[in-house]
């Protein structure tokens, strides 16, 4: 049986799954990066797809040097980022909302688990005019570790009082198929990048182009 047809309820990541932030926030970062005196790569950029704030500042460590001021380019990569999103919003990936719609005719339970933290999420859902869709929302400040552990996908199917091996989980990234392949869910890799990782193409369970495949992978097997 096609395990499709098995899936009781929806986990979405967020950042570059759901919504485009990751574009928004590298290009923030890039330019912060650049006034500060380290012009870094697009390459380097597309590397931090998926991790948690943490993991990534010691990545800018290693790149910049270990005076690199990280407040300094927090402070300034946030102010670079509002003044974007603010003004024109974050986009919604195709197929996002159509998926949505569908899980909430069908009555399939969903939810959100990402490695960003819950005022950072808040934010980015209501700037993308997606915040009155998600009821359950689990954080980085919800559990012991981040992804690549599966903490915040074990939670995610515990609130939402379903089998986490009946759970469709939906990632873009390598950190985030390992987490959620490590939680024994049904792994979905959506890549936000062009650059394809093998090995996370090979992990996980399904490979698609985007969130309207999904909708239609779901419809026929149901």
């Amino acid at each position: 049986m096609h395990r499709f047809a098995d899936v009781a309820a929806v986990i979405f990541d967020m950042d570059g799954l759901l919504l485009d932030t990751e574009t928004t926030y590298c290009a923030a970062w890039q330019r912060a990066a650049i006034t500060m005196g380290h012009p870094l790569s697009d390459d380097f950029f597309k590397s931090l797809s998926g991790m948690h704030y943490q993991d990534i500042q010691q990545k800018l460590l290693q790149a910049c040097g270990a005076d690199f001021d990280l407040h300094a380019f927090h402070t300034q990569g946030g102010v670079l980022w509002r003044e974007t999103v603010y003004e024109e919003g974050i986009p919604i990936k195709r197929g996002a909302m159509e998926l949505l719609d569908y899980l909430k005719v069908q009555q399939i339970p969903y939810g959100l688990a990402t490695n960003s933290l819950r005022v950072n999420t808040l934010e980015c859902l209501k700037l993308a005019e997606l915040h009155e869709y998600f009821s359950i929302i689990i954080t980085r400040d919800d559990v012991a570790q981040g992804k690549p552990a599966p903490d915040v996908f074990l939670k995610a199917a515990k609130t939402l009082a379903v089998p986490v091996d009946k759970c469709l989980i939906l990632e873009d990234s390598v950190t985030g198929i390992e987490a959620a392949t490590l939680s024994g869910a049904l792994a979905v890799y959506i890549p936000s990048t062009d650059i394809i990782d093998t090995s996370t193409s090979q992990k996980c369970a399904f490979m698609f182009n985007d969130l309207f495949e999904v909708l239609l992978a779901l419809n026929n097997h149901r």
